[in-house]
């Protein structure tokens, strides 16, 4: 499994950086995600556009302008299980990645008895996508309501790059939380595997923060853009041009690389070696996960279990 502990800072973006959705309490199944052909296809490959003048260090359109612009690869061969069997734990906390999203974008939630608060069985949910509240039941004819959308759908994922990965890069990519949002069901499906340049929240007021996250996903990730999708994203992020990257991905990987080949992880610092977050990320090893050296409840704000997010 490729290390967290690969992240980079913003300076570095310009080494660094997904497609169906899936219904919460059903495995996700491949979409039908036939495209019409893509004109970017005529983009000259690793073409990488200027840095907008306006754009601020660190912003997600100076991150923007790092990201190779290129034809849209074929769907040959694309398939969901190619992003491993449905929701897994990638980072050990004994729930699966569904369940850990939920816990983490619901609020007044409750759980399952004898899951250790894993299972969740019901919450409310601002929707991010279409500024309303959404009441999360789980059951049959109701979880759909709320769904776990792809930021950076798993098809797109695999026609900007992924599909040279190898199998243990693309799972991580699935169960990344940067690349996980709990969404209205119905807005999930009519996005299906859209990118930037075919879907966009219909709330206007998160359309900054949905791009700036595809960004800090691909920018982390090393994949691409085809050229639609690129001058969406630069159209959306130029009306809030300081608009701040996203926390790294999962999985920064090197955009050069045809196939990813992560480094290994450092060595882990003894527990309390940590003074606090800054110390932590200085140290390349944010975030600690619950039983990890080094990890403190103090750095765990929001009580998930990941520190130093």
């Amino acid at each position: 499994m490729p290390s967290r502990g690969l992240l980079a800072t913003a300076a570095a973006l310009v080494a660094l950086t997904t497609g169906g959705c899936a219904v919460l309490d059903q495995p996700a199944a491949a979409q039908d995600t036939t495209a019409a052909p893509d004109a970017s296809a005529a983009v000259p490959s690793a073409a990488v556009p200027p840095v907008a003048v306006n754009a601020a260090p660190g912003s997600a359109l100076a991150a923007l302008a790092t990201i190779p612009v290129k034809g849209r690869a074929p769907q040959t061969g694309y398939d969901r299980d190619r992003f491993g069997a449905g929701w897994v734990d990638t980072d050990r906390n004994g729930c699966d990645t569904r369940n850990d999203v939920l816990a983490r974008d619901l609020v007044e939630e409750t759980f399952k008895p004898g899951t250790r608060d894993c299972v969740v069985l019901t919450g409310t949910l601002a929707d991010p996508y279409s500024g309303t509240t959404i009441t999360f039941t789980r059951g049959e004819g109701t979880s759909e309501l709320v769904q776990i959308d792809h930021v950076v759908a798993l098809s797109n994922g695999w026609q900007t790059g992924a599909q040279g990965w190898d199998d243990d890069t693309r799972a991580a990519f699935a169960n990344d939380p940067l690349n996980l949002l709990a969404v209205d069901g119905p807005l999930n499906q009519q996005k299906g595997d859209g990118d930037a340049a075919t879907w966009l929240p219909p709330d206007r007021g998160y359309r900054c923060d949905y791009v700036a996250r595809q960004v800090a996903v691909k920018a982390g990730y090393g994949l691409w853009t085809t050229q639609p999708e690129h001058d969406a994203m630069a159209r959306v992020l130029g009306e809030c041009p300081d608009q701040p990257l996203p926390g790294s991905s999962t999985v920064p990987l090197d955009t050069g690389a045809s196939a990813p080949a992560p480094a290994p992880p450092p060595s882990p610092a003894p527990a309390g070696e940590y003074a606090d977050c800054a110390a932590v990320r200085a140290a390349g090893a944010a975030p600690l996960r619950v039983g990890e050296p080094g990890y403190r409840t103090d750095m765990d704000g929001d009580g998930d279990g990941l520190a130093c997010e």
